[in-house]
């Protein structure tokens, strides 16, 4: 991946965060740069456990025809919003898990569409 799609993917990912924090779900981000942190922190996540995921479950992915990995990687974003509201000072769950299971789910589907309306 080249240095320009990063940048692509931490923007997307940092606006979809602030939009999340626009809806009545109860994930707070104080400021736009907090959403820029957690975006950081996301990606780093992202980009060094997922891969660990994807080896480790690789075998129930080919018995269950790779069901199971759209709930691991939905299941990984909740944790993933616990952490980074653990780390970043300004990022916070209102309430508590309810709010990173409907963040992460909120999150998936608008950077889904802002992927969309770029690539057109």
């Amino acid at each position: 991946m080249d240095i320009r799609k990063l940048f692509i993917v931490w923007v997307v990912t940092s606006v979809s965060l602030y939009l999340v924090n626009k809806l009545p779900l109860g994930v707070e981000i104080d400021t736009p740069g907090k959403a820029l942190m957690s975006a950081s922190v996301l990606g780093i996540l992202s980009a060094s456990v997922r891969p660990v995921l994807r080896l480790t479950f690789s075998q129930l992915n080919f018995v269950t025809f790779d069901l199971l990995s759209g709930f691991i990687t939905f299941i990984f974003g909740i944790l993933c919003f616990g952490i980074i509201a653990y780390f970043i000072q300004g990022f916070r769950l209102r309430f508590g898990i309810w709010s990173a299971i409907t963040g992460a789910f909120a999150l998936s589907i608008i950077s889904s569409l802002i992927y969309t309306l770029l690539s057109t």
